[in-house]
């Protein structure tokens, strides 16, 4: 019997590999959203040369810089995707398969890869995705045709409903913060 329980809790334990797929996936997405939005600022720097156009007029040109600041919003959009993959991959890694050896030595690592537990992979993931709801918000409140009052309204209410986003991810930070250190003193 603790043979087959040996075996039975050494192929338990080994099935954890089964996370390899999604960090080797979630690195390779994190590639691509890298390249994707490397690409997309290289054409949206490359199409500006027309900005400076003396032949452009007036509206060409208000419509050219707002569709540049959209395109660079949605660049930013791009790399934080990117890098919540990143944060993601590299995260599951730790939690599931091994420490990553090269990190232990890189002052960077404690910044990033200090990932604990799943809720500590989860916060920082939650961090990220704010701040590319915050991207999106912005990208869609460029666009916004303002014609009625209450259009205005509604713009000002998203803005007070990220300000209170940003408040409450930051009192849960610190409140989190408070709790670790109220713990490791006992």
């Amino acid at each position: 019997m603790k043979l087959l329980e040996r075996v039975f809790e050494g192929g338990l334990w080994k099935s954890r590999y089964v996370v390899l797929s999604a960090v080797i996936s979630s690195l390779a997405a994190a590639f691509a959203m890298f390249y994707i939005a490397t690409v997309d600022a290289f054409y949206t720097i490359a199409y500006l040369g027309e900005y400076a156009s003396p032949s452009l007029e007036s509206a060409a040109r208000a419509a050219l810089r707002a569709s540049t600041v959209t395109h660079i919003v949605e660049i930013v959009d791009g790399y934080l995707l990117a890098t919540v993959l990143l944060i993601f991959s590299l995260g599951l890694y730790e939690l599931f398969i091994s420490d990553i050896d090269q990190a232990d030595s890189n002052k960077a690592s404690s910044r990033v890869l200090f990932i604990t537990s799943l809720d500590d992979l989860k916060n920082r993931l939650a961090k990220v995705i704010l701040m590319i709801l915050i991207v999106r918000f912005f990208e869609y409140a460029i666009k916004m045709e303002f014609k009625t009052p209450l259009d205005l309204v509604y713009l000002a209410l998203g803005i007070a409903l990220i300000g209170l986003a940003l408040y409450l991810s930051h009192a849960s930070e610190s409140h989190q913060g408070a709790g670790e250190a109220g713990g490791s003193s006992k």
